[in-house]
């Protein structure tokens, strides 16, 4: 149950209406602009956030964040984050914003999702071009202000010197070139020279010279400008830093590239990097344009590294003292022994995992690095805490590696899909659990191929896991039977919060093989007749029965979220 304080029921009545924004803006308390700014947000105010931000009387400004949301707080909707990043432009120019830093960690959502959010990489897309175009606005802003600067200076210079005009006068050549014959006549008679007779040459020639003062001019501008904008300490000009998770592919990666090259009042900072389908060259040029302090994880998807790529980019990743989190997903290693030099890009790809030091969590999908993983992970100076094996074709020597290896003992989240279990990787298995009981929180064993056997010999060891609160165990071939037995272990498992849970056999319509692989339960139709909640009744029951209503079952492969009971 989620408790609304008066605070908040007063915030959302306030900027419900905008026509009544004049009279309360000029008067809130600065304590007051946290809680309007929420109901702002949740109520889909646009107009309201704008002018919030605009004048923000705090030096930094967080929005978003899964834990805020958590709280039963909404996803901001698109037109809000658009009106908050044209509203921190416009901040920059406005006395009364005393904004210092922006976090935006954690704000996109799901694109197409509900209440229209904005996702990772529109996000991303959308503060490029505000850090762009912030930069542009003030570099016009400071040009223009010397511009008239200089027509002052000049104006003043002037008075009473009518023939300063036309000798040294800076102004637009067919508009002095009006009076350009009466000055002509003065200067002639002063100088002596022919009358009228020479004046048409006299005159081509002060309009030469007129042309190549407004050359010099021009030039001056233009040196002027790149003393406003040229070397100076990069972070002199910022006003505001921006702190976020970027989301860049081959679409956006230009766009990207320019904010980061940009030096100006608002510096854009990456907590989380997440690139997909780009190059290691394309990669390394976003890396060397990062801030260093602040970068904490690099997320790289469906793009062709390689062995050779990878090692290649470790070095750069390594620049970053506070890296912790470095994930692969479909990134086509692919190991070859025929091949020559795979071996030495191997060894140097463990050398390069090596030198990050601060590494805490490893995420590897589907690289095809079967029988590799002592090779990948000994090096690490420090133990993980959070391993992510899915679809690795994991071998018994990796497994038999893992349960020994100093990670074991301080896994948090364990994530084995899809590397198929049998009784040759059992007592590796058990043994890993074993170690990890004491930290393990998170666990998922999808996909596995765990028959009713196999589960029953495995249940005794996940069972001493006390800290384990989530577990995942969808896609494998297990009979309403075992799925009944899984249930009681796991009501009996005090820390336990959610479990994911596969279709029983049973409930399949005919024709499904005795040992059914992933695959084939996750395209199977399920049999109609059956009744549809005939499964979850009889589970429920199990939990009922051992006083067990804190516990969340669930069978939703695609909505499943272990990052709900954090």
């Amino acid at each position: 149950m989620v408790f609304v304080s008066l605070v908040n029921l007063c915030a959302k009545e306030v900027v419900s209406d905008h026509s009544s924004s004049p009279s309360w803006l000029s008067c809130v308390p600065r304590e007051l602009y946290a809680a309007l700014l929420e109901a702002a947000f949740n109520s889909c105010r646009p107009l309201a956030v704008g002018e919030l931000v605009q004048r923000w009387p705090e030096r930094s400004l967080r929005v978003g964040g899964k834990k805020r949301r958590g709280r039963g707080h909404k996803t901001p909707n698109r037109l809000c984050i658009q009106a908050l990043l044209l509203s921190v432009v416009r901040g920059l120019l406005d006395k009364r914003c005393a904004l210092q830093l922006l976090d935006l960690c954690d704000l996109q959502g799901e694109e197409g999702g509900m209440g229209d959010p904005m996702g990772g990489w529109s996000l991303t897309v959308a503060l490029c071009t505000m850090v762009v175009q912030a930069r542009t606005g003030v570099q016009r802003k400071r040009v223009l202000a010397m511009e008239r600067e200089k027509y002052v200076k000049r104006e003043r210079g002037q008075e009473g010197k009518p023939e300063a005009k036309v000798l040294g006068g800076q102004g637009d050549c067919e508009e002095n070139t009006e009076s350009a014959g009466d000055h002509v006549r003065v200067v002639t008679e002063e100088l002596g020279a022919p009358g009228p007779s020479g004046d048409e040459e006299l005159i081509k020639g002060v309009r030469r010279r007129m042309e190549r003062m407004r050359q010099v001019a021009a030039k001056q501008g233009l040196a002027d400008i790149r003393e406003v904008t040229g070397d100076v300490d990069p972070d002199s000009e910022v006003l505001v830093h921006v702190r976020a998770d970027l989301f860049v592919n081959a679409r956006s990666w230009e766009r990207v590239r320019a904010a980061l090259s940009t030096t100006g009042p608002l510096k854009l900072q990456c907590r989380y990097l997440r690139v997909e389908e780009l190059s290691v060259s394309s990669i390394g040029t976003l890396l060397d344009l990062l801030p260093r302090q602040s970068l904490l994880g690099v997320d790289i998807r469906y793009s062709s590294l390689g062995v050779t790529g990878l090692s290649l980019l470790l070095p750069q990743l390594s620049a970053f003292p506070a890296l912790s989190s470095l994930r692969m997903h479909y990134c086509n290693l692919d190991f070859r022994r025929d091949e020559p030099g795979q071996e030495d890009a191997l060894r140097d790809m463990s050398l390069g995992l090596g030198q990050l030091q601060q590494l805490r969590h490893v995420s590897l999908t589907a690289l095809r690095l079967p029988g590799h993983l002592r090779m990948l992970l000994s090096s690490l100076s420090h133990p993980l805490e959070i391993l992510e094996l899915p679809y690795l074709r994991l071998t018994p020597a990796d497994l038999a590696y893992l349960s020994c290896s100093q990670h074991a003992s301080m896994l948090q989240q364990l994530d084995l899909s899809e590397n198929h279990l049998d009784e040759s990787t059992l007592p590796s298995m058990r043994r890993l659990l074993s170690q990890a009981s004491g930290t393990l929180q998170h666990l998922t064993l999808s996909g596995c191929g765990l028959t009713d056997g196999l589960l029953a010999t495995l249940l005794p060891s996940l069972s001493c896991c006390q800290s384990l609160r989530s577990l995942g165990l969808a896609l494998n071939p297990l009979s309403l039977a075992g799925l009944l037995d899984l249930v009681r272990i796991a009501s009996r498992m005090p820390s336990l919060r959610q479990l994911l849970y596969p279709n029983p056999l049973e409930d399949y319509q005919p024709g499904l093989p005795d040992l059914p692989s992933s695959s084939q339960l996750l395209d199977w139709p399920l049999d109609e007749l059956m009744e549809v909640n005939n499964t979850s009744v009889k589970l429920n029951r199990v939990l009922t029965e051992n006083g067990r209503t804190d516990l969340f079952l669930t069978c939703d492969l695609l909505n499943y979220d272990k990052d709900l009971v954090d």
